[in-house]
């Protein structure tokens, strides 16, 4: 959120003295900024191409919405961005095709060292021209993707039987128990931290969960149309669907996602102004539309108007979730001081299958091996309540208001349910919370995973905002569960044998 005139001597103090001054700045405008974004369907300070993009190297995916294209700029031409929630210099230099030094030289009050950007901020970005750039319409803010603040006292259930579709009498057998369709919902919620609403408006565009009293025929095995043989009914289809979100969104944030296929082959390469939550559903609906379908579903008479319909306007009242340059808190390790557990697992997923690459894993010196019940128990990690003690889980708020929705949280899995901590108490750094096991999930050994949430969001584990353990630092290696932690010019690898080479000693303290 910037700017202002300021000579720039330090550029961690100006960024800040930037951000507060812009926070003035900016609240005139962003009114007129986000209708014009929503208007034109493209972002604040894009500018309104008129040229068409040339189709060479491949094929273009069609469009039954037609909508205008970006033009073939010129090698490193200036463009004008407006920093969105989660950005990050890394992710912009994928985006738009060029380099992070590129974009300081064109935005010197930017700090090298820069984690996340103020949303809101204007900056100039060296682009790079690349073919078959996609829609560039945002369907969705990113805080209202996330389960996070946003989605505070927000009552599924209530809303679920407000409507007449066929959802509120929905029942099926998932995750050990009967569950209702708004208790699948706040289920995936929960666990994918993803907003209950968004769920809940695609599972009305795919298969009229809340206005339709029956459910279509053609929507009976697979509601969604994902089909494939195991994702038979409302709950595995979400399973598969929330989970395909995650990856996509996650991955943008990344810019590890540069172009996917749509059903026919043809290409979709995301629009750089695109935010995060847009390119997810973008890239879920690459894999269950035809390309007209698809064209249409990321419209502005597709799921955006679904959304809006059942939720009222998306882009008024929303504040971003992420902010400017959000930094860790000091952590320390999920075990003791002077005790020694084996790091056997480098970045993986925080839960379910692919991105967010949020978790670490740490295994107790078990005698035996295998899944034999550990004396050690794991910790918190940091001061906080417990938010949140089901089996096998534990959530730590660190913001003590006991609502994992909000600031930073740790997530613990594989906590066994003998003496696992219960929800409500307040706890101090390196008080037991409960025992490492193989419970929860799939485990081959005793061992705790630990990930990150900010205001809803994972946090991936390496990166710009990488795990840092009492100044040992996460870094991912070529696949997930592999990687390295580095302190100074020591480096521990992964190793999910519990190795001695894998093996690190807390020393008790952030």
């Amino acid at each position: 959120m910037m700017k202002a005139e300021i000579v720039i001597t330090n550029p961690k103090r100006v960024f800040g003295i930037l951000f507060l001054t812009a926070c003035v700045l900016l609240n005139a405008c962003m009114a007129s900024n986000q209708a014009s974004s929503q208007e034109t369907g493209f972002p604040p300070g894009g500018s309104t191409p008129q040229n068409t993009i040339p189709t060479s190297g491949g094929t273009p995916a069609p469009s039954a919405i037609p909508f205008t294209e970006r033009p073939a700029y010129n090698p490193g031409e200036l463009v004008d961005y407006v920093a969105q929630t989660g950005d990050t210099l890394q992710a912009l230099t994928v985006r738009f095709n060029t380099s992070t030094q590129e974009i300081l030289a064109a935005n010197t009050f930017i700090p090298t060292n820069a984690t996340t950007l103020p949303p809101g901020m204007p900056m100039k970005i060296p682009i790079y021209y690349a073919p078959f750039w996609g829609n560039p319409f945002h369907i969705i803010p990113d805080s209202l993707f996330i389960n996070g603040p946003a989605q505070i006292g927000f009552n599924t259930r209530e809303f679920v039987d407000q409507h007449p579709g066929w959802l509120k009498n929905y029942v099926e057998y998932a995750s050990d128990e009967n569950r209702n369709g708004a208790n699948i919902v706040d289920y995936m919620a929960l666990n994918y931290s993803v907003s209950p609403r968004l769920i809940l408006a695609l599972l009305e565009y795919q298969c009229g969960a809340l206005t339709q009293a029956e459910m279509p025929a053609e929507a009976q095995s697979y509601p969604l149309g994902y089909k494939e043989p195991f994702h038979h009914g409302v709950f595995m289809q979400l399973f598969w669907a929330i989970n395909t979100l995650n990856n996509g969104y996650y991955a943008w944030r990344k810019g590890d996602i540069k172009t996917f296929d749509l059903l026919d082959g043809s290409i979709q390469r995301p629009d750089p102004w695109q935010n995060a939550a847009t390119v997810s559903l973008q890239y879920l609906f690459s894999k269950l539309l035809s390309p007209d379908d698809f064209a249409r579903a990321i419209s502005q008479d597709g799921i955006a108007k679904t959304y809006t319909d059942l939720f009222g306007e998306t882009q008024q009242t929303v504040q971003p979730h992420i902010p400017v340059s959000l930094a860790q808190p000091p952590l320390r390790f999920p075990f003791a001081a002077k005790q020694e557990w084996a790091f056997t697992g480098g970045p993986h997923t925080g839960w379910g299958v692919g991105e967010p690459y949020a978790a670490l894993d740490f295994a107790p010196p078990v005698t035996g091996g295998g899944c034999n019940p550990a004396d050690e128990a794991v910790i918190a990690m940091a001061d906080g309540v417990i938010a949140r003690s089901d089996p096998a889980e534990v959530v730590l708020d660190l913001d003590g208001d006991g609502e994992e929705r909000t600031g930073w949280v740790i997530y613990y899995l594989h906590i066994a349910g003998n003496g696992r901590i219960q929800a409500g108490m307040k706890v101090k750094s390196g008080d037991p919370i409960g025992f490492p096991s193989c419970e929860g999930g799939d485990a081959t050994g005793t061992h705790v995973h630990i990930a990150r949430k900010y205001n809803g969001e994972w946090i991936p584990a390496t990166g710009v905002l990488a795990f840092n353990l009492e100044g040992w630092v996460a870094e991912g290696g070529d696949q997930p569960y592999q990687g390295t932690m580095t302190r100074f010019s020591r480096s521990i690898t992964a190793s999910q044998y519990s190795d001695g080479s894998s093996h690190i000693e807390s020393q008790g303290q952030p």
